[in-house]
């Protein structure tokens, strides 16, 4: 009885993080498509890169969720103590954080050709928040607290929609774009904040636990910050992976095939977004002993189902998808476009193997995601044509795919989490 009032939870959860982040993905789509309209393709490429860079750095909010929700899930009972130190944890990484890009300023604003330095200087404000809410959503996520955790995706698309919108109509450029990002960042952290303050929180910690002794655990073997780094690695490693396909195209490829495959690839980020919310929804059962490994496996399969019947719209309705990333101009793709979802099917599946590694804080195999990035630097400049490097990715891909899954189904999980803090305090 117990296990079905579980799964009904758990399959009541799954489906509202999946509207949420359905709605959070098309707010910040509807982001993109006015600043593209309102901007222009000139001032609207120097907002992509600045929102490039932002993507990179918001690996440590991701990292910290992901630390809060399997620290939680592993270890419910010491809610507090745990709470206490990833929010800890979150606000001295992401001022950290915050001043080291507010110091690289400069050279952002060198590198990606900004007319203001302050565009470049809204990174470091911006990433403050998010990566402050990474730490929030990670305890909600952990908790399986479902309803505030949708609230905080919600609160990222609304916030970045509604005050980016009216910043860029009150200033349509870079700048106003990004004060209207900035702002909206604050957004989910108020949401969090509130869902977090509620009395049964409130309870003090294990005594003789001081700040001193706090900090040491956080940078200890299995303290919270170091942790965090690890998993905000792994991460890291994955977007790498993931996008170092269009930079191949670019410097490879002539101009209009690199265009070409650049539009493939809009296809294949909107397949490995839309099953996102299996791995939110999955993760903190994968970190539990017992209910991990058959968690993972029922989330990869669902991962995979929603991919096939995916790819086989996409190959069927291959004219509507021509519309979907960018009409006519594409046309070339129609043919080949399902294989781009494909792509995206397996860097769905990839990302949750990803999260299997960070689950069983295998970090070693943080360094196979990075070999097989390697084999696609090493394979770019023997490929010359779109269909040449869709399927060179593609391999290298479910190469990784098998090599993560053997060293899943070959290593035990973690009997349970190793916190530091539960060492006796003397």
């Amino acid at each position: 009885m117990k296990g079905r009032t579980t799964s009904r939870q758990t399959l009541r959860g799954g489906a509202l993080i999946a509207v949420a982040m359905a709605v959070m993905n098309v707010t910040t789509y509807g982001f993109t498509i006015l600043a593209a309209r309102l901007l222009g393709p000139a001032e609207y490429g120097a907002l992509a890169a600045v929102m490039g860079v932002l993507l990179v750095v918001n690996v440590l909010s991701l990292g910290l969720q992901a630390t809060g929700a399997r620290r939680v899930s592993a270890s419910p009972g010491d809610l507090a103590d745990i709470e206490h130190e990833v929010m800890a944890t979150s606000y001295v990484s992401a001022l950290l954080l915050g001043v080291l890009l507010l110091g690289a300023t400069p050279l952002i604003t060198r590198t990606l050709n900004l007319d203001s330095w302050v565009a470049a200087a809204l990174i470091a404000v911006t990433v403050v928040p998010l990566s402050v809410m990474g730490g929030q959503a990670g305890i909600l996520q952990g908790e399986r607290r479902w309803g505030p955790l949708a609230s905080i995706y919600l609160a990222v698309g609304v916030g970045r929609l509604g005050f980016g919108a009216v910043a860029l109509v009150l200033e349509p450029h870079t700048l106003g774009a990004m004060i209207g990002v900035s702002v909206g960042a604050f957004l989910p952290v108020v949401v969090g904040w509130l869902a977090l303050r509620h009395p049964d929180r409130r309870r003090a910690g294990r005594p003789g636990r001081t700040a001193a002794s706090a900090a040491t655990r956080r940078w200890a073997p299995g303290g919270v910050l170091r942790e965090t780094m690890h998993n905000s690695h792994a991460l890291l490693a994955f977007f790498a992976l993931s996008n170092t396909d269009v930079i191949v195209a670019r410097s490879t490829l002539p101009a209009h095939q690199a265009g070409l495959y650049a539009g493939g690839l809009i296809l294949t980020k909107a397949v490995l977004f839309l099953p996102q919310f299996v791995v939110v929804v999955a993760f903190p059962s994968m970190s539990r002993q017992g209910s991990g490994r058959r968690m993972h496996m029922l989330g990869l399969a669902m991962v995979l189902a929603i991919g096939v019947v995916t790819v086989l719209g996409v190959a069927v309705l291959s004219s509507l998808a021509v519309v979907f990333i960018g009409g006519p101009e594409y046309a070339a793709l129609q043919g080949r476009l399902w294989v781009f979802a494909a792509l995206g099917t397996l860097l769905a599946i990839l990302q949750l193997m990803i999260y299997d590694v960070v689950a069983r804080q295998h970090q070693r195999m943080v360094f196979v995601v990075w070999a097989a990035m390697a084999v696609l630097l090493v394979a770019a400049p023997f490929l010359n044509s779109v269909s040449g490097l869709l399927v060179t990715v593609v391999s290298i891909d479910a190469a990784l795919f098998v090599a993560l899954l053997l060293a899943s189904l070959r290593t035990s999980r973690p009997v349970e989490t190793q916190m530091v803090a539960e060492a006796p305090v003397p």
